[in-house]
């Protein structure tokens, strides 16, 4: 049962995702930010993409966050945690978020290209009956707001 966050604390950390997409934007990455929460509320991680920095293909928000809390808790299952990300993850980060149990992902603009958690695959239901954990998903938190700096990003890298 996901925790019962209210509109409000969802925005909020979705804000401090944003924040985070800008500092990989600044870095010349593509801007997604992440924000990983415990069942009281409390942010115990954050994150953005890497990749271009680190030349690192694993080195998105979503895959980073969880690294550093499962690093954290000294526990790869992260059933009581919250992720709050600016895009929807990808089907590799998708099945990460399955894999560890995570229990609820927030996500603000939809990736119907290469997303993976409704977009073009869903890792929820790629191995029906093999999980016994369901992640929530929660869409469009500040939707606009991440549509936008993603649009903007692209307009500028590929003109």
């Amino acid at each position: 049962m996901p925790p019962a966050f209210t509109h409000q604390q969802l925005h909020q950390w979705m804000q401090l995702a944003l924040h985070q997409a800008e500092l990989a934007q600044v870095a010349g990455d593509v801007p997604v930010g992440a924000v990983m929460v415990n069942v009281h509320g409390d942010i115990i991680a954050q994150a953005h993409n890497t990749r271009e920095a680190n030349h690192d293909p694993c080195g998105h928000a979503e895959i980073l966050a969880m690294r550093h809390v499962a690093q954290q808790l000294g526990q790869w299952r992260l059933p009581h945690c919250t992720l709050v990300v600016t895009l929807e993850p990808c089907l590799m980060c998708a099945s990460a978020l399955v894999q560890a149990k995570v229990g609820t992902v927030v996500f603000g603009a939809a990736d119907p290209q290469q997303g993976g958690l409704g977009g073009q695959l869903d890792a929820r239901t790629l191995t029906p009956g093999a999980n016994a954990h369901t992640t929530t998903v929660i869409s469009g938190i500040c939707e606009t707001d991440c549509k936008t700096q993603l649009t903007q990003f692209f307009k500028q890298h590929r003109l």
